[in-house]
């Protein structure tokens, strides 16, 4: 097979040497053998026919599925998992902190700042009664290294999507590939179940069998296939907030003439903070803090979880970990940078060569900056930028991330990935679904696998 690994980056199925790793020797040995092309025209037919798709700029368009899986195996996966329950488990502690007695910020490991100048932060949350949980689902961007390890690039823990995009793949790639080839992977089964316990156990006390809504922009989101889907998975109704209204502290939604009280509401709208700027309600808060006032609901994710995937915070998960676990971080951050640090504002300016820079608000890699890829007038401006706002900015290490064989036409060539696994929390008690989604840069070189820069995803396989 004519296949080159890039002399940079680490490929996650051929050896710098070009031999293919042992764990990937059999799927190799069977790509060699298909028509690539026809392959991969299959798999996207089986997505188009069922309808999985993601928004760019309010049209929908077909998400693009590449047909070569990626392999974990069985003793790496048993670390991720282990690392990102963890993990998980101490931001959740932190969010609780946050809006209680703030142990960390007293204890001096997390400076007041982060959380002053943090966009998500929610004084209006403060001695709020206090959900079972705050994170139920955090989806995590993981990326493997030059030397292989991975690191944890960003937390997600507000509004995660991608759930049903690691199933839609799963089962494109089932319809079409030969069944022998799937011998000894994990099922990714369990996610809907992970899910459906985790709405569960996020009931407002007294509540036994909750009444569930997901809470949805509708077609407009980018995300509008998930919602579908999963909303039909867990049998719940997907509601807008022109559905909802509040009466006596209780939430109601309508569905046709009729009114039902809600319990839980399941958040997937792109507006995810209670309160604007100016301290304001939003629209949503304006529907759905009164009853979480009284008691009478709960959010997951509960609001106010964005101090957890802050891009500056991110700079002291691996000490929120320490904090409130007691353990050493079982699965390590990519190295990021405080602006605000004199001594670390100086390391970045130097540096900013070798840097990333991100905007602390933002998403789906908008603003950011890979100083070695970029032109030298932007790189300029992004060190003007952090001098002149550091408090506004992070940097990060670069990290070239792993490649793996996707199909350019008739043929493999190495593109840029990552790894967004899902954590399911419930009573601080995390389950992890086996793989999760890998996302990949189309474009040769790219780094950006973001589905919003059109990217797309790969099944990604947990072996046994």
């Amino acid at each position: 097979m004519n296949y080159e690994p890039p002399p940079d980056a680490f490929d996650e199925a051929f050896s710098d040497d070009g031999r293919v790793r042992p764990l990937y020797a059999e799927l190799v040995g069977a790509f060699a053998r298909l028509d690539l092309a026809a392959l991969a025209e299959a798999v996207a037919g089986e997505a188009a026919q069922r309808g999985v798709s993601f928004v760019h700029d309010g049209v929908s368009e077909p998400f693009t599925l590449d047909p070569v899986p990626r392999l974990i195996s069985a003793d790496e996966w048993s670390l991720l998992e282990r690392g990102l329950a963890q993990r998980v488990r101490a931001l959740d502690r932190f969010v609780a902190d946050v809006y209680g007695d703030g142990r960390i910020m007293a204890a001096g490991v997390l400076p007041e700042r982060a959380l002053e100048s943090c966009d998500h932060f929610e004084p209006r949350l403060v001695g709020l009664p206090p959900p079972a949980v705050r994170i139920g689902v955090a989806g995590l961007d993981l990326v493997r290294g030059a030397r292989g390890r991975f690191g944890v690039l960003e937390d997600n823990v507000r509004t995660p999507s991608g759930v049903a995009y690691a199933m839609a793949a799963r089962e494109c790639l089932d319809a079409q590939l030969p069944l022998w080839l799937a011998d000894g992977r994990r099922p990714l089964d369990g996610a809907v179940d992970l899910l459906a316990r985790t709405l569960r156990g996020a009931a407002p006390d007294g509540v036994g069998d909750p009444t569930t809504v997901m809470l949805s922009d509708g077609p407009e989101n980018s995300a509008w296939f998930e919602h579908e889907r999963l909303a039909g998975l867990l049998d719940i109704p997907v509601v807008a907030l022109e559905d909802l209204s509040v009466r006596r502290g209780r939430l109601e939604a309508r569905s046709g003439r009729s009114l039902f009280r809600v319990d839980v509401v399941y958040r997937r709208t792109d507006e995810d903070r209670l309160t604007d700027d100016r301290g304001e309600l939003t629209d949503v808060g304006a529907k759905l803090l009164e009853p979480m006032e009284k008691g009478t609901l709960t959010c997951v994710n509960a609001f106010g979880t964005g101090v957890a995937d802050d891009k500056l915070v991110h700079a002291y998960v691996e000490d929120i970990v320490r904090f409130y676990t007691g353990e050493e971080p079982l699965l390590p951050s990519v190295r990021t940078y405080d602006p605000d640090v004199p001594d670390q504002r100086d390391e970045v300016l130097d540096r900013i060569d070798e840097l990333v820079i991100k905007p602390r608000t933002g998403h789906g890699g908008h603003g950011v900056v890979v100083a070695a890829h970029a032109r030298d007038d932007d790189v300029r401006a992004a060190a003007r930028a952090v001098d002149a706002d550091p408090d506004a900015f992070i940097a990060q290490e670069t990290v070239m991330i792993s490649t793996h064989p996707t199909v350019i036409e008739d043929r493999l060539e190495p593109r840029h990935v990552d790894l967004r696994p899902f954590v399911f929390l419930a009573d601080e008690e995390a389950g992890v679904v086996p793989g999760g989604l890998t996302r990949v840069a189309l474009d040769a070189g790219a780094l950006v696998v973001n589905s919003s820069q059109r990217g797309g995803g790969k099944d990604t396989w947990v072996m046994t």
